[in-house]
């Protein structure tokens, strides 16, 4: 892939047809496969794979081409998702300060009963515990946590 492609963010949602779809599962499937391998498996042209993984790329469709780690197998035996609720006007400073911790794998601003949810994996329950205790709840703008463990992940992809 061309990494010096420039992604232009736009309010309009990109028009997608079936072989963009197919691409786009074809690399949900495996980030690191070939444009060669996808034209192949779409029944495309190798150029036609190329343009098209290039057009969803700058339009932000495609955002980044990522390896799934297992996290057991790299030492992160404690994972958690962690419900907060924040001050209100707090989110975007805080979205910040939660992305740069490690241990936080993936933030999601949602409706409900709580603001945010984030997915938390830890190298064991000590360290998790220091992460909830002693950095989330520490926030400023955070007003409350909970805390539900994951016994096991199912990954669907």
């Amino acid at each position: 892939m061309d990494e010096s492609i420039t992604v232009v963010p736009t309010a309009e949602k990109p028009e997608l047809d079936q072989v963009d779809r197919q691409i786009m599962a074809q690399l949900v499937q495996d980030g690191r496969m070939s444009v060669t391998q996808v034209a192949e498996n779409v029944h495309i042209s190798r150029a036609h794979a190329y343009t098209r993984i290039n057009r969803l790329t700058r339009e932000g469709v495609l955002t980044r081409f990522t390896a799934l780690v297992d996290p057991i197998k790299a030492g992160l035996t404690s994972s958690a998702y962690v419900t907060l609720k924040v001050r209100q006007h707090a989110w975007r400073a805080l979205r910040e300060e939660l992305s740069a911790l490690p241990e936080v794998h993936h933030i999601a601003l949602v409706g409900g009963d709580f603001d945010v949810i984030l997915l938390v994996r830890a190298k064991d329950n000590i360290d998790l515990r220091r992460v909830i205790f002693d950095q989330l709840q520490s926030m400023a703008g955070v007003l409350d946590t909970q805390t539900f463990l994951v016994f096991e992940d199912v990954d669907t992809r």
